[in-house]
């Protein structure tokens, strides 16, 4: 046995509730976005549930950059770690696809749970002509290239919702990404940036508070908690579809006893009342499924988005 089989088995035991349950060190729950955007927040409902259950304090750790691929890093460097966990959102599946030289692959991860699935939101700053989508592409459409886009990094589902929009409407807007979604829509709001296509539990509260016009949803359905807003197939893109989703990983080597009770755990965690009511009242739709069938969501996320990066070229030098 090497020493890092060891000290995975020494986690394990430490994890699992030994008779040394009440010094165990902090669970550090990582988080690739700054704190207030929709990500942060389901973090931070798992963060006040998780010691609980776990009987360990946890420390949630933001550290945004690169479209999640600086936290990842540090947690691919974990590996066997019991006490590091990363909540992940849909760029941890692109950013492979779109960033050429990442220190790590997918296989440095281990799949706990899906978490919630989120459908994003076209908003445009209000100073924009337009009140639909058909005007909006008219107007692109008229003034190739003056029109902006922004997305909270390269390589997330806003940033190739974007591009899809680009390829499936055809107009010519420019990509401006940010290190996660609440900068980026600030600067929407403030004009700076034409339009984005965020997080509905983001989005819809600046839109129905008069910050910003909401345009369409990017998913196949409309939003409960938007109903009267079309989707973009409605609006006059057919086969449009795109969501985002959140999703617990651990670093590779996680010992299998833990990826299980962990998984259990979440589990019961999202199907609290109040946990169900909060995420749900933000248009999140808890998903709460197990390690394989994370796995599997995982590779039909790359095969789906690899054929857009490669149409769309969005690559990140």
């Amino acid at each position: 046995m090497d020493r890092r089989q060891w000290l995975a088995l020494a986690g394990a035991a430490m994890w699992m509730g030994s008779a040394r349950a009440q010094s165990a060190p902090n669970l550090n729950l990582v988080v690739p976005v700054p704190p207030g955007g929709s990500v942060d927040l389901t973090a931070r409902l798992l963060g006040e549930h998780l010691p609980r259950v776990l009987k360990q304090n946890v420390v949630i750790e933001n550290k945004p950059g690169a479209s999640g691929s600086i936290a990842a890093a540090g947690v691919a460097r974990q590996a066997g770690d019991a006490n590091t966990l990363m909540l992940v959102f849909d760029s941890h599946v692109t950013n492979p696809l779109v960033y050429p030289n990442l220190p790590y692959t997918l296989k440095d991860f281990t799949p706990i749970s899906q978490v919630v699935h989120v459908p994003n939101m076209l908003v445009v700053n209000n100073d924009v002509p337009v009140k639909n989508v058909a005007e909006l592409i008219a107007l692109m459409k008229k003034n190739p290239g003056k029109y902006t886009f922004a997305s909270s990094g390269n390589g997330t589902s806003q940033h190739l919702s974007g591009e899809l929009f680009k390829g499936m409407a055809g107009v010519d807007m420019q990509h401006i990404p940010y290190k996660g979604s609440p900068p980026a829509l600030q600067d929407v709001v403030g004009g700076q940036v034409t339009m984005t296509f965020d997080n509905i539990t983001t989005a819809w509260p600046l839109a129905k508070a008069g910050k910003l016009r909401a345009l369409a949803v990017t998913t196949a359905k409309r939003s409960t908690v938007a109903p009267d807003v079309p989707t973009l197939a409605e609006a006059g893109l057919p086969g449009f579809e795109v969501g985002s989703w959140q999703g617990v990983f651990a670093p590779a080597g996680t010992p299998p006893e833990i990826v299980r009770r962990l998984n259990a755990e979440i589990v019961k965690i999202l199907n609290l009342p109040d946990v169900r009511e909060k995420l749900g009242g933000l248009g999140a739709e808890i998903v709460a499924d197990s390690p394989e069938e994370f796995a599997a969501l995982v590779r039909g996320e790359v095969v789906k988005w690899a054929d857009v990066v490669k149409k769309s070229g969005a690559r990140v030098d």
